[in-house]
């Protein structure tokens, strides 16, 4: 487990792109999934805190780019989920802009951290993300949440099963996780450990 990713705090909220700081010397990993794969509960178990990033029984809640800084030079990013949050359409397509302006923009991005519940993964949305992150040339790294939520047996199937269909995508990894368990910790913190250089630290 590293313990650098406990550091992390709450920096700002943004709605626009232009509201983010400047990407001199910044390296930034997103965090990506619909609105219903418990995007901010992995966040808050990789950082080892509660109430880091919002967590809330109705999904899409987050509605602006949200900024976790570990160090003067790294952040974390939770960016707003995607499908069937609840709300105006024009509220959605608000989010769904600010998304595609980030991931498509921000120069000091690298690396997605996607993820997807493990009981539905996959789904149309997920595979246009993938399909984007790969043009763009990001590498991603996708957790399969709730992973409790299946017996080993078939919670290992389905790891097999999305790694085969992941094989067509350049540059993605995926792996199973669960914040209820607090299981697949360290392999995620060695993900983003190498997307963030810590080895130089």
């Amino acid at each position: 487990m590293n313990t650098f990713f406990f550091q992390a705090h709450f920096f700002k909220s943004a709605a626009k792109l232009k509201q983010l700081p400047a990407c001199e010397d910044l390296v930034e990993v997103a965090f990506a999934g619909r609105s219903n794969s418990g995007k901010s509960s992995a966040i808050n178990t990789l950082c080892n805190q509660k109430s880091l990033a919002r967590t809330s029984k109705t999904p899409g809640r987050t509605q602006l780019i949200n900024i976790f800084t570990l160090d003067e030079q790294r952040s974390l990013i939770d960016l707003p989920g995607y499908g069937f949050a609840k709300v105006a359409a024009n509220i959605r397509q608000q989010w769904r802009g600010l998304l595609s302006d980030y991931i498509e923009q921000r120069e000091c991005l690298k690396g997605v951290v996607m993820m997807m519940d493990c009981r539905h993964p996959l789904k149309p949305l997920d595979k246009q993300m993938l399909q984007w992150c790969t043009h763009l040339g990001l590498p991603v790294h996708v957790l399969l949440t709730k992973s409790d939520k299946l017996k080993k047996g078939p919670a290992k199937n389905t790891l097999l099963k999305v790694r085969q269909m992941l094989k067509k995508y350049d540059n993605v990894s995926v792996q199973l996780f669960s914040s209820l368990k607090k299981s697949g910790i360290d392999e995620a913190h060695q993900v983003l450990g190498e997307w963030f250089g810590l080895e130089d630290i």
